[in-house]
């Protein structure tokens, strides 16, 4: 395992559960899974924090069982899955006028860029949680993925921008601070999802990631290596369990445990003489329910949110033509049986469920191949990415400065070193960096050579005034 690397914590907190994951990518770039926690969550609907101490209860079963599994881990900072009905998105166009054109086109021209479009104007109740680049423009050149280390005057960019209600956030936030955590990030849900399922062929390809999840489906659209749609659909795995429990008449966690053992997407698959019988209440006799009926249930709600998937997919021209990868189901809502089968029936596109294992390293969990992780596992990801950034970014100041060094060092030489005169064709690295030391040491003596003659002139010039 690579120690030098962090231990990245994601935190889902979802409507039917919250789940908390440590992992550290080994050597091999896989995850290495160090901590996994889970608890029920009973303070969120669909997808908000409705009920704080509920959440934070929730929050700390999760960490408890987290540290349970891994007793040496020390969670502090946790990058945090967003969803729900106030998640909303917009496209905007940015531009800046560079004022150095000789200079190459660097990550703090794209930071300025991606920085002024969280002045965005948006509404009072809203903040923005995300800015994300689509495609640059630089002068006349377009639809350029990576423009840093191109030469131009004005750099733009078209963005995908997410908001989400001030309220709903705050009250995330709440929640995970007095857990005792901090938020490095709030990431969309969705986006993590994706990351986790899937892989560099998919976003060029184009898919659509469906993540079915507890309150709300999650939808993100992707084509030629850009993020093009991102949408929140009100119903998820919650609503079908209270249709059955309002269509059959029993109890949600019977309607729930019917659901997931015996639940069928698609009804012409279930048999008709199949039945579940169902323990009475109160002495009462017990009741037979049709798995014929209660696939039926199932279909008409899982139907609803595919016909969501395709009115989202036609607004932004994305017919079955261009999704060449498909749709990609995930989420604890994508395990129902004959779902794929559902989707391209009703979406006239080929699907698939999307597991998380391909990032994770062999000796992991089993349950953490489930779709319902996804999202905590995209959410290490995404931290990973994050790492990955800011240490490349240091590296280059780093480099610039160096180099800016002994820039400055070398004019600033004014001492004639006698000519060394090598053995070889080749010095040794000893050589170099014992010439080296003697050019440092020249500088350093010059430099303060300068600066005893100027104090020298300095008290010189004090005297004479007094005289």
């Amino acid at each position: 395992m690579n120690q030098e690397a962090p231990i990245i914590v994601g935190l889902d907190i979802g409507t039917t559960k919250i789940a908390a994951i440590a992992g550290r990518k080994n050597e091999y770039g896989k995850l290495e899974i160090l901590g996994f926690g889970k608890a029920p969550s009973f303070g969120v609907q669909h997808g908000m924090v409705l009920n704080i101490d509920q959440t934070i209860k929730a929050i700390r079963q999760a960490l408890e069982n987290c540290y349970a599994s891994n007793p040496n881990l020390e969670i502090n900072e946790v990058y945090v899955g967003i969803a729900g009905h106030h998640i909303k998105s917009l496209q905007t166009r940015g531009d800046i006028v560079r004022s150095d054109t000789d200079a190459e086109i660097s990550q703090k021209d794209i930071d300025q860029l991606i920085n002024d479009q969280y002045k965005t104007v948006i509404p009072a109740s809203d903040q923005i949680i995300d800015v994300i680049p689509q495609q640059y423009i630089v002068d006349s050149l377009q639809n350029i993925t990576y423009p840093i280390g191109m030469s131009g005057v004005k750099v733009g960019a078209n963005f995908h921008i997410i908001t989400g209600d001030k309220n709903a956030i705050r009250n995330i936030n709440r929640s995970v601070e007095k857990s005792g955590l901090k938020i490095h990030d709030l990431v969309l849900q969705p986006l993590a999802s994706a990351a986790a399922v899937m892989c560099d062929m998919d976003f060029e390809a184009g898919v659509a990631i469906v993540d079915i999840g507890g309150g709300t489906t999650d939808l993100a659209v992707f084509y030629e290596g850009i993020l093009k749609h991102t949408a929140v659909i009100p119903y998820g795995g919650e609503n079908i369990t209270n249709d059955i429990k309002n269509g059959l008449g029993v109890l949600k966690t019977q309607a729930e445990q019917m659901k997931v053992q015996f639940g069928y997407a698609l009804a012409d698959e279930a048999k008709s003489n199949a039945y579940i019988t169902i323990p009475g209440l109160r002495g009462q006799s017990p009741k037979e329910i049709s798995v014929k009926n209660l696939a039926h249930i199932i279909q008409a709600r899982m139907s609803e949110i595919m016909d969501f998937v395709v009115y989202h997919l036609k607004q932004i021209g994305m017919d079955n033509k261009m999704l060449n990868g498909g749709i990609i189901l995930t989420g604890g809502g994508s395990q129902l049986k004959h779902l794929i089968q559902l989707t391209e029936y009703t979406t006239g596109v080929s699907a698939r469920i999307g597991f998380p294992n391909e990032h994770l390293a062999s000796g992991h969990i089993d349950e953490l191949t489930k779709p319902m992780y996804a999202t905590c596992v995209g959410l290490i990801l995404k931290g990973y990415n994050d790492y990955e950034n800011d240490r490349r970014a240091l590296e280059e100041n780093y480099v610039k400065i160096n180099t800016s060094y002994v820039a400055k060092e070398q004019a600033a030489q004014t001492v004639n070193l006698p000519e060394e005169s090598w053995e070889d064709d080749e010095p040794t690295v000893e050589q170099i960096q014992e010439r080296k030391a003697k050019e440092r040491n020249a500088s350093l003596k010059t430099f303060l050579d300068r600066m005893k003659t100027k104090i020298i002139d300095m008290f010189t010039e004090e005297e004479d005034a007094k005289l």
